[in-house]
């Protein structure tokens, strides 16, 4: 089922009209669609080689790694099985295979290609110089999970500058396209107390049975002994990382409860990680499991230092708060008829999930409030610090217009239609905002199950949205 990609597809369509070779990045967190998106592509080509590698291991070396690629070579074109010692002589191999012809080349998981032998980059550009770009009816795309891997040694390297056509970042899939996993007749809420653990990560989506309620999705997936999300953890740190995950972990369990300034996330972990803490949260955040927000002045709109460290993965936080902690029980068959309301803090959980869904999703909440790209000075989870002359305050989400204007948005989640008490709770941050002269504020609240009569009534809220617009909204 190819759902939600067309965009990208489109790009990538695009690039064969052109006269000559494509060098194209693809690269995004695992399950996300990578793979996916590119097996589509290939369907507008002669042919299509793929090729991969074998995923981490401590004892795998890089004669295994050529090793490997020597019999996917055999399959894709039905040759002998060459025994190369260097990657020099499987790319010249591979060469005469490609030289004529609509075609379409894939290294997939590139990082767990060449991660063993420091010469493969420089052979990858050999090979892009010396042979693929010479059929200008090729395209050639490495793509891989390993987002930091790719940016350090590809992005950033001044070996491929000027070679690649095309980047793509795959990430999650925007709420309007996981609405299409559910039948029309399914609720909104019940749709997000699946999204509150899945996120928009398409291959967890589509394990989703519709036909069965919310809960017992979640329960077959997150609380039965081979459940995919019970297992996909383990998998995710040991593909995506090429080091200990340990301080990895470490660190998104202090985002567990919230949003973290890098500070107070280094007093939390191991002394042993505290001297790398900004290399493994840049990690974590081109991985798309962390995301650095930044507060910003609002005399200027300009950004400032000071930033929080956001748990974005909704999956990587249910995970971590409640199956990491129950395995053991999980094991044993104890949570087959667990209800899961009953969990610990399960509604303050479902709160910041619900928040990273809608933030996640900051484009259908700026569509849906008229807001134009070219009028926003600003916009993200918005904090200040206490100080002697300023109170503090934490706003879920907000924009700054160059109309001197402020959209402080209220991201509510509740079981229950949200009552009038919400207004205080709102009109308490902006008090504490240090407006510039002639600024307006206007109070935006984002649900997901109702509000009460009496709110609608107080007439408060500029806008309110329901969690089911952005559902289907389209955009």
């Amino acid at each position: 089922m190819f759902i939600g990609r067309e965009k990208e597809l489109q790009r990538l369509k695009e690039l064969k009209s052109k006269k000559v070779a494509s060098f194209v990045v693809v690269r995004g967190r695992r399950r996300v669609g990578k793979t996916r998106l590119i097996n589509e592509f290939s369907k507008s080509f002669d042919k299509f080689y793929s090729f991969t590698g074998l995923a981490p291991d401590k004892k795998t070396t890089n004669q295994d790694q050529l090793d490997e690629f020597s019999r996917q070579m055999t399959r894709e074109f039905h040759t002998y099985t060459a025994n190369f010692t260097d990657w020099s002589d499987a790319f010249f191999a591979l060469s005469n295979q490609v030289q004529s012809g609509s075609i379409l080349l894939l290294f997939d998981e590139i990082s767990w290609i060449g991660s063993e032998d420091h010469t493969f980059l420089p052979k990858i550009k050999n090979l892009w110089d010396l042979y693929l770009k010479k059929n200008d009816k090729l395209i050639f795309i490495i793509c891989g999970s390993v987002s930091s891997w790719i940016e350090k040694n590809i992005m950033q390297s001044t070996g491929f500058v000027g070679r690649i056509s095309f980047t793509i970042t795959l990430n999650e899939l925007p709420l309007h396209v996981c609405r299409k996993f559910w039948p029309k007749n399914i609720s909104a809420y019940e749709i997000f107390k699946v999204l509150a653990v899945t996120g928009g990560v398409p291959k967890y989506l589509e394990e989703i049975n519709p036909k069965k309620n919310a809960e017992d999705n979640i329960r077959r997936l997150c609380f039965t002994q081979g459940g995919l999300l019970v297992e996909e953890f383990e998998q995710i740190f040991s593909n995506t990382f090429l080091r200990n995950s340990e301080a990895y972990i470490e660190i998104l369990n202090t985002l567990e409860n919230g949003a973290k300034t890098a500070q107070k996330i280094v007093v939390s972990i191991n002394e042993l990680h505290k001297g790398r803490i900004y290399e493994y949260l840049e990690e974590l955040s081109l991985a798309g499991f962390v995301t650095r927000d930044y507060t910003w002045d609002l005399k200027t709109g300009r950004d400032v230092k000071l930033s929080n460290f956001r748990l974005s993965d909704n999956y990587i936080r249910f995970y971590i708060k409640y199956t990491a902690k129950n395995l053991n029980k999980i094991s044993r068959g104890l949570y087959a008829q667990k209800s899961l309301t009953s969990l610990a803090e399960w509604d303050c959980m479902m709160g910041l999930q619900f928040e990273n869904l809608v933030i996640n999703n900051r484009h259908t909440l700026q569509k849906a409030l008229d807001i134009l790209p070219e009028e926003i000075l600003n916009a993200n989870p918005y904090f200040q610090n206490k100080t002697s002359k300023q109170a503090g305050c934490q706003i879920d989400y907000m924009f700054q217009t160059k109309h001197n204007c402020l959209y402080v948005c209220e991201i509510k989640y509740s079981k229950h239609p949200i009552s009038i008490e919400v207004i205080n709770e709102v009109q308490k941050k902006i008090s504490a905002l240090r407006l510039p002269k002639g600024t307006s504020c206007r109070a935006v609240l984002i649900h997901v199950n109702g509000v009460t009569k009496n709110l609608i009534e107080e007439d408060y809220f500029a806008t309110i949205i329901d969690f089911s617009e952005m559902l289907n909204s389209g955009c």
